[in-house]
């Protein structure tokens, strides 16, 4: 399995498909990664997510990261990597999901909100840190934390995330993002989130190509 990095590298989005359905999962993944698109979170919070994990990491598990997002305890974390993830994506700052994550060879991507948060998170083993909820935050936090934190730690800002926002975020340091409504919403067809990806992957691409 890549680690985090090189899949960020290959684009540096994750798109989230919060409420998608098992039967129509698999045409949405096809959809995203005709478009570039290689990391695909599935938050546990969707209707049957496990099944929808599943069906995406046997058609796609070569060729794009899967995982599951909105991960909250431990409880779930074995389920999961049985399902197909390799991936854990959680909104909060747990230790013990973090370590169980690593324990099965997993990569884990922990929320914060603190420097306290993230030390603790990057202590507990984790291997990206997901900046929850960037609206409540601005470049200008992101590129006092890049300061402090190590430089090989990607920081990926989740929340209100769109085509229009995303300069000022790459500028701080940002090392990619979560995009949510921005790419999916229940009800969307696989061609409407492939015009939405589109548009996003418009903007980042000549903005990693220039880094």
């Amino acid at each position: 399995m890549k680690d985090l990095s090189s899949w960020l590298q290959a684009c540096p989005l994750v798109a989230i498909l919060r409420g998608v359905k098992p039967e129509e999962v698999v045409d949405i993944g096809a959809a995203l990664i005709e478009t570039g698109i290689r990391i695909i979170e599935v938050p546990l919070n969707s209707p049957d997510p496990l099944t929808s994990i599943k069906n995406l990491a046997k058609r796609y598990g070569d060729q794009a990261l899967i995982g599951a997002g909105t991960v909250v305890d431990c409880t779930m974390v074995k389920r999961i990597c049985q399902a197909g993830a390799q991936l854990v994506v959680s909104p909060h700052a747990c230790g013990d999901v973090v370590q169980k994550a690593k324990v099965l060879d997993m990569i884990s991507i922990p929320g914060f909100a603190t420097p306290t948060e993230a030390f603790a998170m990057i202590q507990a083993g984790a291997d990206g840190l997901k900046l929850f909820p960037a609206e409540a935050f601005s470049p200008a936090v992101l590129k006092s934390l890049r300061a402090v934190l190590p430089s090989t730690m990607p920081v990926i800002p989740v929340g209100s995330i769109n085509a229009d926002n995303m300069d000022p975020w790459l500028e701080a340091g940002a090392a990619g993002f979560g995009l949510g409504g921005s790419i999916y919403k229940p009800g969307f067809t696989p061609q409407k989130v492939a015009k939405r990806a589109r548009a996003v992957m418009r903007v980042i691409q000549p903005a990693v190509a220039a880094e």
